[in-house]
């Protein structure tokens, strides 16, 4: 989840053009090809382990999981703290806040061991036919184990030991191996300094991360040939994906807020500043969201739509599958006093519809909200499962059968 506004990702224009009528055509007419539909995919980050304490939603761990179960959901990503399993896996570590305004994660100090449950963990959704990607937002601890990470060497080695930790009957559930959430941004990254460093959020496409990128790939995929890895990316420009060679990803995960297109323009309007630790910015929403979304709803959404279509065509040039875990209407929501879940819900399911028509995405996310500690947006079973069921009915380009994500899924 980047927290900081983001370059404008496309101009309204061109890109308006929507996902070719005769691609999709295509993946319709030939899908019965193909026994692989698309996965219903949430993210837990790190909240899976963090928000254990009693009302925090992940405190009984088969009830969370019966209830995605219930609302049509097969797939998860979370955060496996590959930098704290591969310092001491069974050690108690002393995490610090990333925010205090947000409800990912724990709101203040806690305390987690890491393994064994994890392996707990992934032997329930196995268990489930749950499929899980592994991720990480590389979390701080009071030692700040993730500066440890000096080189792309490194990163290959704490992300080799974490994969040796987890048993071999439980290796198939994994879905795929992100290996930082959103890099290079500096809240989840620190310990890299991008060329020049001030290219944070959305600048992955320089010499020096790329390489970094791929050297660390690399030496995974001679370990795990069998497992699709990749680092997940954040709004930016999509049309770079045809231009950087990124043969060296199995898939794409992009991530994409309506909130944050055409410069951050609708944040910009509401007043919104991703305040971690203020509660001004949430002040600023509730003012503004609704006036700002009802002005011209029919624009938001076409934003939305236009950047849906053009990440989809930069993909299928790149002959990469796609999959997106945080997405669609805004970065940041929360149950919260004149907060309404509506619009959020409305720009979803645009979102999502858009998506799947495409044929282009493997696992596709209903928002960055489906979890038990957003209450109202959990507690919609239906809006749900109207979602779910869209997407794991939906066609996959058939030109993806070879890729090995998708090969991960039969």
């Amino acid at each position: 989840m980047d927290r900081r506004k983001l370059l404008k990702s496309a101009a309204i224009g061109s890109a308006l053009m929507p996902f070719p009528v005769n691609a999709i055509s295509s993946v319709i007419n030939n899908n019965q090809k193909m026994d692989i539909k698309p996965l219903a995919i949430t993210m837990w980050d790190f909240s899976w382990l963090e928000r254990r304490w009693p009302g925090a939603g992940y405190e009984d761990c088969d009830k969370a999981l019966d209830e995605l179960i219930e609302r049509g959901y097969n797939s998860i990503r979370i955060d496996v703290y590959p930098h704290l399993i591969a310092n001491d896996p069974e050690k108690e570590y002393t995490l610090y806040p990333v925010w205090d305004q947000q409800v990912w994660g724990s709101p203040d100090v806690n305390k987690v061991v890491v393994q064994p449950n994890l392996n707990i963990f992934l032997s329930k959704c196995k268990d489930r036919k749950i499929m899980v990607g592994l991720s990480s937002w590389f979390r701080e601890d009071s030692d700040n184990v993730r500066m440890k990470i000096t080189s792309a060497d490194k990163m290959a080695e704490i992300w080799q030991k974490t994969l040796e930790s987890i048993p071999e009957d439980l290796k198939n559930t994994i879905l795929y191996v992100d290996l930082c959430n959103e890099w290079p941004g500096d809240i989840w990254a620190p310990y890299f300094k991008n060329d020049p460093p001030e290219n944070t959020w959305t600048y992955w496409h320089t010499d020096k991360s790329m390489k970094y990128m791929k050297d660390s790939i690399l030496q995974l995929k001679k370990l795990y040939p069998e497992i699709p890895f990749c680092y997940s990316f954040t709004g930016g420009e999509p049309n770079l994906y045809t231009e950087k060679d990124l043969s060296f990803f199995d898939l794409m995960e992009h991530h994409v807020w309506m909130a944050q297109l055409n410069g951050g323009e609708y944040y910009n309007e509401v007043g919104y500043d991703y305040g971690r630790f203020d509660s001004q910015a949430y002040k600023n929403l509730v003012a503004n969201y609704k006036k700002v979304y009802n002005k011209q709803p029919n624009y938001w959404k076409e934003l939305l739509i236009t950047e849906i279509n053009l990440i989809a065509q930069s993909c299928k040039k790149a002959n990469l599958p796609l999959i997106t875990t945080e997405c669609w209407a805004l970065v940041d929501f929360k149950d919260w006093p004149l907060l309404s879940w509506d619009i959020v819900k409305q720009l979803c399911e645009t979102g999502v519809q858009t998506a799947a028509a495409t044929g282009q995405w493997a696992a596709i996310a209903t928002s960055n909200f489906a979890g038990p500690q957003f209450v109202g947006m959990w507690r919609d079973i239906e809006w749900h499962k109207k979602q779910t069921n869209l997407i794991k009915n939906s066609p996959i380009n058939p030109e993806l059968q070879e890729n090995l994500l998708l090969k991960r899924m039969r």
